[in-house]
């Protein structure tokens, strides 16, 4: 590979270099997007120097800039720092310096996960249908990420031991999870479709598909076998933007993402939720149902179990723990209502229940007190 790193260097050609290092590293092509995108913008900002001429303090004043004059999210401002410091480590091969002292972070607000009642996400998957319906199932039924569910390919699902293998998820981590036995008979008429496709597809020329890292080289044919081929394929064959192979690549999430709301907005759901919602769901139904933190931490592949504990905010009442005063005069309406059937003939608890529901629609005091005078005139 030529050396770029000379400060002579246009930036085209520093951005190619970045692209080279990020795929020598295996990262996803969205990161690459992301992460040159990112350098673009720190040389624009800084009138189009070189980074080489560059260090701690432009960092430090660029990151600043994102967080008080573009008032983006501490998500975004720290997507920004390991864009750049990814340029100087591992292309620059330069140390940046420290510069968090001066830097102004961006507020990282401390939001809880929105949750899907068991009735709402009943609703949602009732309102997907066909890949969709299967690819929701797996996000709820299976703690999927929606980019995990894209990317599973044949041989990742065992039927026989009703398990998921997701390969190189995120952190770069294998863990394996549960096969929802509703979803079973659903995933193996899709493969029979799929492989049909396949099949199809081989006759035409095509059939190969991406494989990971350097098993491509490792074994050449194994990019047309059946196994290695995605369970939710895309419905045209596409040219790869890396290697220029045209192929058939998995389903773009884009289309998962646009049924998921066409589906909460058919079941009248008005949370802020999205795909991610159905893994949040997942990982607080099996706390609520029992399950030890540890399995769910394990079956969701978090490294740490504090990440796992944000889920236990829903199995903690609202206010702390502390008891309405509302609910005490619900609770005490039950009880007069109570007290009040326990001493009345039943003939008239009948009558009386009668008026409440019919006459005073439900509302028990007025329906008391015109009940009491009605018969204490008799």
């Amino acid at each position: 590979m030529p050396d770029f790193t000379n400060s002579s260097t246009k930036s085209p050609k520093l951005l190619e270099q970045v692209r080279y290092a990020l795929r020598t590293k295996h990262y996803a092509l969205s990161t690459e997007k992301t992460y040159i995108d990112w350098i673009r913008q720190y040389i624009l900002y800084h009138n189009k120097r070189h980074p080489r001429e560059m260090g701690a303090k432009e960092i430090q004043i660029f990151l600043s800039y994102l967080a008080v004059k573009r008032h983006v999210a501490a998500s975004t401002q720290n997507q920004a720092l390991c864009a750049i410091v990814f340029l100087y480590k591992h292309v620059l091969k330069i140390d940046p310096g420290d510069f968090s002292d001066k830097l102004i972070w961006a507020q990282r607000p401390e939001r809880l996960p929105e949750v899907y009642t068991p009735e709402e996400a009943q609703a949602m998957l009732n309102n997907l249908k066909g890949v969709y319906w299967i690819m929701g199932i797996l996000m709820y039924g299976a703690g999927l990420r929606l980019m995990e569910c894209l990317r599973l390919r044949v041989k990742d699902i065992d039927f026989n031991y009703k398990k998921i293998t997701v390969r190189d998820g995120k952190g770069e981590k294998d863990r394996v999870t549960m096969l929802p036995e509703i979803a079973i008979d659903a995933i193996q008429t899709q493969l029979q479709s799929v492989k049909k496709v396949h099949e199809k597809d081989v006759q035409d020329g095509f059939g190969s598909v991406e494989m990971p890292y350097a098993l491509a080289k490792k074994y050449p044919n194994a990019d047309k076998e059946w196994g290695w081929h995605y369970v939710f394929p895309a419905s045209h064959i596409s040219t790869d933007p890396r290697s220029g192979i045209k192929r058939r690549h998995h389903l773009y999430e884009t289309t998962m993402q646009r049924a998921v709301k066409k589906a909460k907005r058919a079941a009248g759901i008005h949370k802020h939720a999205s795909c991610h919602t159905f893994r949040h769901s997942f990982a607080t139904h099996l706390l609520e149902a029992g399950y030890d933190i540890r399995t769910v931490q394990e079956l969701l592949g978090h490294a740490d179990v504090s990440t796992t504990m944000i889920y236990t905010h829903v199995l903690n009442k609202g206010g702390m723990a502390v008891r309405s005063p509302a609910d005490s005069l619900q609770n005490k309406h039950d009880l007069q209502l109570d007290t009040f059937l326990k001493e009345t003939p039943l003939a008239l608890q009948k009558q009386f229940l009668e008026i409440v529901n019919n006459r005073y629609k439900g509302d028990f005091t007025a329906a008391l007190s015109a009940f009491l005078n009605f018969h204490g005139k008799r």
